[in-house]
């Protein structure tokens, strides 16, 4: 079991798809772990498609297989990985992050309070916020 970890959430997938830094899964693994989908013209999300380089499409696909590591650095998204391979962190590149930032808007997220009822920041959008952490570390 493999773990690929997306700012969309995570999708645990099944076998042993790495190859070195690499890590290659179905293409339907691919896609419901990325929400990318390989097709004729290349990985395509929505109406959005990156070609795969020309002469290069055996570092990219290997039948049914999909290199999502090597898909991701290609868009120039960084891909980190544990030492066993069994958890790989997918990211957005630093020009999204550089967007999301000068939008000022935070990424949603859901946790409880002390009294373990769950809140998300999007149920607050248009209110003012207040937001603390702490850490014992």
């Amino acid at each position: 079991m493999v773990t690929v970890l997306t700012e969309a959430g995570h999708k645990d997938v099944p076998g042993d798809n790495t190859r070195g830094d690499d890590l290659w899964l179905s293409s339907g693994d691919a896609e419901s772990a990325t929400g990318w989908t390989l097709k004729p013209e290349g990985f395509c999300q929505g109406d959005v498609c990156v070609p795969t380089p020309q002469g290069k499409e055996a570092e990219f696909t290997d039948g049914d297989a999909v290199n999502v590591t090597a898909f991701w650095r290609h868009m120039g998204r960084p891909v980190l990985h544990d030492s066993a391979g069994d958890t790989w962190m997918l990211g957005n590149s630093a020009s999204e992050r550089g967007s999301a930032l000068e939008s000022l808007e935070a990424p949603d997220f859901t946790l409880p309070d002390p009294r373990g009822a769950m809140h998300s920041l999007s149920d607050y959008r248009g209110k003012k916020v207040f937001l603390t952490t702490w850490s014992s570390w």
